[in-house]
């Protein structure tokens, strides 16, 4: 494990939600794999659940036909969020996790190396291959002390947020050690592992110890539970929270690192209130605002909803009635998914303020352009339900004390185990449903237009937004190209093909947020050859590697001032420059400059990227 070098780890357990599940399915067919070859691998079904559509029906039904055919556990819709899920019946101590999603990482709050992908590299590691990443820099957080009444696990995560920003975990392993980490559960370090993925991290992990015994207990899994030492560890870089320091934390909109005290918005009127999430719908989140909103009643000028985790958070609350106090308390209950966290349901009107228990507020992530979503705790948010503002709950009264169960209702009738043989297995494609597209080997000369010159901290959901009409297009690449950069320019679509192709320029920290796939192989499908940014995020950049994009590095960040929308741009030579060099020249002939930028590319990412990506390179090998 080298500094600098890349790594390449064996993958226990894959898991795969909806959006992404069909694009790695259809990968892995195409590979030629005939099962999969870990040891757990799960398909999802949790973010596209309303079925708004006949193609989102469409798409579950290959799921679950091609789970069976593969030897793939699939989770039926309405069981629940696939963190969640994941956490509560399949992660295990010490165990790797390669997940279709960004917060994959939140199972790191039981000891595993839980790490988000693109679909192509989890069908990869599906079918036996390696995860390939750079050897991180291991980062110490330590917590001392415990978490103050009214200040919850999501102000933790938020103080974090504050402190590295957006992309300051960027290339790192976020390790939590410390006496305080004792004080804090399986559910509470999940939030906190979750929003980990908010500063870039490739993952977060917590020790392995008494906390994660007594969870696998109430889990009925006590079984699968392993220590891990954590005796004189080294670390690359360290931060200190002082947990009894921080107080009620609230991400401003329209970043997570827009984070401020609550005490400074206190009497902003609210008009939406969304409790759930991967991040904030354990059971001893939702009784906690329970037990906040007991007796009362919400704002009669508030929309306040809440969204369980999994089905068996749902069936607990209804058990020990919590249920029928948020009922009463005028709240309504959704079905546990993840729903409005991408733009499925709950759109908050115009220029209306949304208080939101989520992990991300970017632009545009809520289904509406122009929003203005706050992130908060569930002991904000069951305040503002009340009060109709935003209020800091220190003020509220006595903190309640939740007391959850020491067993869990198990009921897995929402797992649909696969067949000891997928021969016989029939796969269910309807017409929406599309083979991946894939290109050639990669050319020597690269020639076209610049598309589109961006800024820094470009998303993943400005690259292709969410959205109801855009989810129900997963499984069709063509058809989710016709959206990308839909929010930013409405035309480049249309304009990428009129012109066969072209180049995209951006900023610090391309890519950011979603793993999403579809961000890259849209691109793709529309011809582009390359993006020159000043940095990308860790998995973007992989994904363009794997489309058979090449991700190029302006050398010298006052260039990029140099390459301008509707340049037309030369690099030759990329074959060689990619295989046997770092530095790619590129003329631009409008402004009649010359620049050099560079790749920085792995021998084997240099290699999938010659043979047209990752599908080619892994099928030939196979």
């Amino acid at each position: 494990m080298k500094r600098n070098s890349e790594i390449g780890i064996k993958i226990d357990q894959t898991l795969t939600q909806d959006l992404q599940g069909p694009l790695a399915y259809l990968q892995f067919e195409a590979m030629n794999f005939s099962r999969v070859k870990t040891k757990i691998s799960v398909s999802y079904v949790d973010h596209n659940v309303l079925q708004t559509t006949s193609e989102n029906a469409d798409d579950h039904r290959f799921l679950q036909s091609v789970a069976a055919k593969y030897g793939v556990i699939f989770s039926r819709p309405g069981n629940g969020i696939c963190h969640q899920i994941h956490l509560e019946r399949f992660a295990v101590p010490l165990q790797t996790l390669l997940g279709t999603d960004s917060h994959t990482p939140t199972c790191g709050a039981i000891g595993m190396l839980a790490i988000g992908a693109g679909a192509m590299e989890v069908a990869n590691a599906m079918g036996g291959g390696l995860f390939y990443f750079d050897m991180p820099r291991i980062v110490g957080i330590e917590l001392r002390g415990r978490l103050s009444p009214w200040v919850s696990a999501k102000d933790l995560a938020l103080e974090l947020v504050r402190k590295m920003t957006v992309r300051g975990g960027k290339g790192k392993i976020l390790e939590y050690c410390g006496e305080g980490v004792k004080s804090l559960t399986v559910p509470e370090r999940a939030t906190v592992a979750n929003i980990g993925a908010e500063v870039g991290a490739t993952s977060s992990i917590f020790p392995s110890d008494s906390r994660t015994r007594e969870y696998l207990r109430t889990q009925g899994r006590e079984k699968d539970f392993r220590t891990i030492s954590t005796e004189n560890p080294t670390y690359d870089e360290k931060y200190v929270i002082n947990m009894e320091e921080i107080e009620p934390l609230v991400a401003r909109p329209s970043s997570p690192d827009n984070v401020c005290p609550v005490r400074e918005v206190e009497g902003l009127k609210v008009d939406q209130i969304l409790i759930g999430s991967c991040t904030n719908s354990s059971l001893k989140d939702l009784m906690t605002v329970a037990s906040i909103i007991k007796g009362k009643h919400v704002s009669p000028n508030t929309s306040v909803a809440l969204v369980p985790g999994s089905r068996q958070v749902l069936e607990m609350l209804a058990m020990n009635g919590s249920l029928e106090i948020l009922i009463r308390a005028g709240v309504r209950i959704l079905q546990p998914a993840c729903g409005p966290c991408i733009g499925l349901g709950e759109v908050p009107g115009t220029d209306t303020i949304s208080l939101r228990t989520f992990n991300r507020n970017f632009e545009g992530r809520s289904g509406a352009k122009k929003d203005s979503v706050y992130l908060v705790s569930p002991e904000v948010a069951a305040v503002a339900a009340l009060t109709g503002k935003v209020s800091d709950p220190r003020g509220f009264g006595q903190y309640p004390l939740v007391q959850t169960p020491t067993h869990f209702a198990i009921n897995d009738s929402m797992l649909v185990f696969p067949p000891t043989s997928g021969n016989h297995i029939e796969i269910v494609r309807a017409q929406n449903i599309k083979p991946f597209p894939t290109r050639g080997p990669l050319e020597d000369r690269f020639e076209g237009e610049v598309l589109l010159e961006l800024g820094d901290n470009i998303t993943t959901d400005d690259i292709l937004p969410a959205g109801p009409t855009i989810l129900s297009l997963r499984s069709n690449v063509p058809g989710t190209s016709e959206h990308m950069f839909e929010n930013l320019d409405p035309e480049f679509p249309s304009r990428a093909k009129s012109k066969g192709g072209g180049f995209i320029v951006a900023g610090e920290n391309y890519g950011q947020g979603s793993s999403r796939e579809h961000a890259a192989s849209g691109l793709m499908s529309l011809g582009i050859k390359a993006v020159i940014a000043k940095s990308f995020a860790r998995i973007h950049h992989s994904n363009l590697i794997n489309c058979g994009i090449v991700p190029m590095l302006f050398i010298n960040a006052a260039e990029a001032n140099r390459v301008r929308q509707g340049d037309q741009i030369v690099i030759s030579d990329v074959r060689r420059s990619i295989d046997n060099a770092n530095i790619l020249r590129v003329h631009n002939l409008t402004q009649n400059l010359h620049l050099t930028v560079q790749h920085n590319l792995s021998r084997r990412q240099s290699q999938i990227l010659l043979e047209g990506g990752l599908l080619n390179y892994t099928k030939a090998r196979f």
